[in-house]
């Protein structure tokens, strides 16, 4: 490709509404352009890379036998009225002229498990992957940082069917090592981390994080054993799960506070550390009322606390809050609390003297004691795991760090949660029905594309990994006026363009300032300059990931050198 013939609008500003810096080089350099809040156009050279990565994906999601198939945008609303998960707050609704509601695909589950159950009826077809690679939906309520978190965006999507938990095991895992290579040879450092399931549902679930500085996600990981998880799902070890009963009578006491109803606002009045205060916290499960007590500068995990309870908890509402508790919301404490199960984070196991709500207006109570002023009924780990906690791993001694990145694959071992539900079943060889044991596997591409550049860039713009670059090798004639220049320039052009190494020819009439800072800011893996160099035989070579050491190669050899070089970057892909 010629760059005098490229669309390629690159900006020397920044614009006002780029939040982070992803979104801020994919914009200087000419590869998106915003629509409207969350919705993105590729350039050309966006695409290219949008296309690169989308074939890796591809390769490797061929290589585990998954066949590949384009599903619709629009989904029916019966589909997901049959899964239960019609209420999920991030869907775009469309109504046609009959007034039929579809749902634009967030996921494609439902749709999925349909198109099965109606063609796969014996254990002899499965098991079974299927994928696509399809554009995505998902109402934002804050659309923000670009490709990161948009309402619209691309993401492959891959289901697999299986008669039983063993088969699905192995499905998992095929899937867990294809994202593996996909990232390596995208060139990605990247981290498999526990995850919870949420909406989706299922039991095992890892996500995948390209590891970034400026990743927006926390993860915790074990300096010692490595196992990494995100703040959801990194179980804390080291603790108690038992308390013991307490004698004697209760020591403590009512006392009046106030206005106090928060931690900080409680501890300032009590003159009390944050540590020594545990906050009762009512949440809902099910059909069940809750209480949840943690320490006061710890924060309630409630993705743990519905796995102790079997059902999702979401904080309860104002009014439940004081029809169980008999006080307004910031009151609430354990002591005579009746009727509902109290659960303890088990790093509360053996608190003593401590503060807590009253159950009474403007009160709370000091000197409370576990196990004599209050039992609970579990004790369990449901609290968000911190840095310098004990890692959860059985037999581990280590302790958590943390580290940044950003999210770009989640994994899921579904079980038979749609399965079961939209009565997607095979007849075994003994003639029962068994329900299918499903797998999903998601993997934003235009996610990881924008993780790729928080991933790789420096001052001066995007440092490519060559597998996605949108060229592997930009070409400069720095005087296109200069003959000499201008023919070796266009002969190595079609040279390495015959030995199939993907190269752009900057051939714009433009100072040779602007090409440089146009081939820094795209982040073209390999750099070649045919300049004064010219007129010794000589051209200038420099990687863009080590632009400081430039290398002079001979005009004649440097269809085979740059050839090499090329190579040598993709080998350190794979």
């Amino acid at each position: 490709m010629r760059a005098s013939q490229l669309f390629s609008p690159t900006l020397r500003e920044v614009p006002a509404d780029a939040e982070i810096i992803s979104h801020r080089l994919l914009f200087r350099a000419g590869l998106v352009r915003k629509v409207a809040a969350g919705v993105y156009s590729y350039l050309p050279l966006g695409w290219r890379i949008h296309q690169k990565l989308a074939q890796i994906v591809r390769e490797e999601m061929n290589a585990i036998g998954a066949q590949e198939m384009f599903m619709p945008v629009l989904v029916p609303r019966e589909l997901l009225e049959e899964s239960g998960r019609i209420g999920v707050d991030i869907l775009f609704h469309q109504k046609d002229r009959n007034e039929r509601d579809f749902i634009l695909g967030f996921t494609h589950e439902e749709v999925v498990t349909d198109i099965v159950r109606n063609c796969v009826q014996s254990w002899k077809q499965l098991p079974m992957s299927l994928y696509q690679i399809q554009t995505k939906f998902r109402d934002e309520p804050r659309p923000r940082g670009g490709l990161i978190r948009g309402r619209e965006f691309t993401m492959k999507d891959s289901y697999s069917f299986d008669l039983d938990e063993a088969g699905v095991t192995k499905s998992f895992e095929a899937h867990r090592s294809a994202y593996e290579a996909i990232f390596k040879r995208a060139g990605l450092d990247y981290l498999v981390v526990d995850a919870d399931s949420g909406a989706i549902g299922g039991s095992q679930s890892n996500e995948f994080m390209i590891l970034a500085e400026s990743g927006e996600d926390t993860v915790l990981v074990c300096d010692t054993c490595g196992y990494a998880a995100n703040a959801e799902r990194a179980e804390i070890g080291g603790l108690l799960t038992t308390v013991a009963v307490g004698t004697g009578d209760a020591a403590s006491t009512v006392v009046s506070t106030p206005g106090a109803h928060t931690v900080a606002e409680v501890c300032d009045f009590l003159g009390v550390p944050a540590d020594k205060l545990i906050k009762t916290i009512i949440v809902q499960s099910g059909d069940q009322v809750v209480a949840a007590l943690v320490r006061g500068d710890r924060e309630l995990n409630l993705p743990k606390l519905g796995r102790v309870l079997g059902s999702p908890a979401e904080l309860a509402d104002a009014a439940t809050v004081q029809r169980v508790t008999n006080a307004l919301v910031g009151f609430a404490g354990p002591v005579g609390l009746s009727g509902i199960r109290i659960v303890l984070d088990a790093e509360l196991a053996d608190a003593a003297d401590m503060v807590v709500g009253a159950n009474e207006n403007d009160a709370h109570r000091t000197g409370v004691t576990v196990g004599l002023d209050f039992m609970p009924t579990d004790v369990a780990d449901i609290r968000t795991a911190l840095a310098g906690d004990p890692c959860g791993k059985s037999g581990c001694s280590g302790r958590y760090s943390t580290a940044h990145g950003i999210e770009v694959g989640h994994i899921f071992n579904l079980g038979t949660r749609y399965s079961k539900v939209m009565g997607a079943s095979v007849q075994m060889d003994t003639g029962e029905q068994r329900d299918i044991v499903m797998g999903c596997y998601g993997l934003g591409i235009s996610r990881t594309v924008a993780a790729a550049v928080e991933a790789h860039h420096d001052d001066d713009g995007i440092i490519w990994p060559v597998s996605i670059a949108p060229y592997e090798v930009v070409l400069i004639v720095v005087n296109p006026k200069d003959d000499a220049q201008r023919g070796a320039a266009e002969q190595l052009y079609q040279e390495l363009t015959n030995k199939g190494v993907d190269v752009l020819y900057d051939d714009r009439d433009e100072r040779s300032g602007v090409k440089f800072k146009d081939a820094d800011l795209l982040g073209y893996p390999v750099r070649v300059v045919a300049g004064r160099g010219v007129a010794e035989g000589m051209l200038e070579v420099v990687l863009r990931r080590d632009k400081a050491n430039p290398s002079a190669v001979p005009i004649s050899s440097a269809t085979a050198d740059i050839a090499s070089l090329v190579a040598e970057e993709k080998g350190r892909l794979s």
